[in-house]
Parts: structure tokens; sequence; C-alpha cells
């Protein structure tokens, strides 16, 4: 893929995108896109970053961290999300996460392509259940190397009850009514405790991230519950992977201070629980006072966890 291809991004600074031409789904013509920003100094080594759900990349600060570290760095806004979102879809809507194995595929190709021969993949909440997903599916691949998870969503933060028996019936039902919307049950305090006009300390879109999603689809719901399903059936993983998670969740449901010093969107337990299942080389590491997505919180929680990570790299690649 010849360089020409790319073009300026919004985060400025030497971001470039590449938009990538996807098949047609049921909601018609759909794309993806590459952000890329690399190194100054030559090298093989690169990251591939996925964001979470109600979510796109603008993490300038962790590209950067990354190429510091001697990574070229490269992030997916997926389709129907952020950059990649198209009038006529439903923001986020998809019916697998299989689905997101074409802009996986194609963005990897084109990261091999681009002279680098050792990749990491790295996801963030629902993020980070697609490239675990993906990684399960696809052993003893090329074209990545290693696996680190932000918060991974690896199981509905919601009761025994409503997981083990709820969660199933509306997957089922969804097969007959995959456009049906429901509610989403998700607080837009997360939302408030990291912009910037708010709580936050953070600049980014609120129309591609915005402070609420009122519902999804069921569709998506029997996405998410299918891929938890498999990652908890023989979950192995055949590359390094590395499990990130706050030491907390917050389950207030009014605004306070603790919102930013713990997970408010998912239970920590349960993805503690679910990662120490893994069968692989794996490693779970725990962040004190850190927020759902780890790299978004206050500065010395975020330092922390930027220092294991690169620890964990160093020790294993």
């Amino acid at each position: 893929m010849e360089d020409k291809n790319y073009i300026p991004d919004v985060l400025g600074a030497n971001f470039k995108k590449l938009t990538l031409p996807l098949s047609d789904d049921y909601e018609g013509k759909a794309v993806a896109t590459l952000i890329r920003h690399k190194t100054d100094k030559p090298s093989l080594k690169a990251i591939l970053y996925i964001h979470g759900f109600n979510d796109y990349f603008f993490q300038k600060e962790m590209a950067i961290r990354f190429n510091q570290q001697g990574y070229n760095f490269y992030a997916l806004d997926l389709r129907k999300y952020g950059r990649s979102y198209l009038p006529h879809q439903k923001l986020n809507n998809v019916r697998s996460l299989c689905e997101y194995d074409e802009e996986i595929a194609i963005a990897l190709q084109i990261i091999q392509s681009e002279n680098n021969t050792h990749v990491i993949l790295m996801g963030h909440s629902t993020g980070g259940l697609i490239i675990s997903d993906y990684a399960k599916r696809h052993p003893k691949s090329d074209l990545f190397h290693g696996i680190i998870c932000n918060s991974p969503f690896y199981d509905f933060n919601l009761s025994t009850i409503e997981r083990k028996i709820g969660v199933p019936i509306l997957s089922i039902i969804a097969n007959y009514f995959p456009d049906k919307p429901i509610k989403s049950g998700l607080s837009k305090l997360y939302g408030l405790s990291l912009h910037k006009d708010h709580h936050g300390e953070w600049n980014y879109s609120l129309a591609w991230k915005p402070l609420i999603i009122p519902t999804v689809n069921l569709s998506f719901i029997r996405a998410i519950h299918k891929a938890q399903k498999s990652i908890k059936n023989n979950f192995v993983i055949d590359v390094p992977i590395l499990v990130m998670h706050s030491d907390k969740s917050v389950f207030e449901h009014l605004w306070s201070d603790n919102f930013k010093h713990g997970d408010a969107v998912l239970n920590v337990n349960h993805i503690s629980k679910i990662a120490h299942k893994i069968k692989g080389n794996v490693t779970v590491c725990k962040i004190k006072n850190a927020m759902h997505d780890l790299f978004l919180s206050e500065k010395s929680v975020r330092e922390d966890a930027y220092e294991k990570m690169f620890e964990w790299i160093g020790s294993n690649f």
C-alpha cells in the first residue's frame, strides 16, 4: 500500500488515515478507517489498536507513547464508528463480531506490507472482546504476535440471573427480531467523567462518542453474548496475552469523584475471573484507581498502566 493513499487525519501532527472499502452488509455500503502515526526512526514493530463500544480512536498520547517505545502505531475505527460512520447506518450497529474480521484482516495485511514484522493487537472494552475472539479463531497467524486487552468486555455488568437467563433469552429473540431496539443500560456518568467540558480532561467528538447511547439493537446483544460464550469455552490463545483492568468497579447512580477512580462500565471481578481461565501465556494485571479505559485515567494512574504494559512487552518480545 503506497503512502500516497493516506491523507491527513483530524488529529493532525503527522496522524494519517486510510479509508478501507468493505463488502456491503445488511445496511448497505460499509467502510472502516485505518489511522497511522509512525515512529521517527525505522522500525519493524507495530501496534494495531481497536476501540470499544460508543467509541473511536482519539488517544494521541497513547500513539506517541508507543512511538517512543519504537512501535509504529495504527488504530482502526471499525465500521459504523467514528470516522467510518456513514449517514445511512445505525451508529455502532453489528449482528456478529465476526463482521469485523474483514477490516481487521485488511488492516493487518496493510501493516505487514509496510514492513512491520512484529505486530501486537490491542483492544479496549468491546475491542478487547473482539481481538480475544479473533485471536482464538485465528491460531498460528503470521499477522499478529501478541494481545493486549484494556478492560475487555468479557461479561455483561449485570446480576447473575440477568447474565445467565436474561441475556440468553434476548439473544434468542434477536434471531427473529435483530433490529428491535432495547435500552442500552449505559449511564452518561462515565462520559461525564472523561470529557473536558464536564469532569474529565479529554477532548473528543461528542458526535462520534456521545455521552449516552439510549438504545442498541437486540442483534448487538446477541453478537456480544455469542463472542463471550466462545471465549469462556476452551479459551486458548497461542500468543502472549496481557489482560489489564482496574482494581474496583463503581456502581453508583449519581455523580461523585469515585467515577474518576474506578471502572464505571464493567465489573472488574468478571474480567479477572474469565481472564484467569485463559489457556496460554497469560498475564493479568490490576491497575489501582483506574477508570474503565485505563489510559484515560488521571495522569499518575495511567502512567502506572503504561509502565506495567511496557514492562510486559519488554519481557515477552
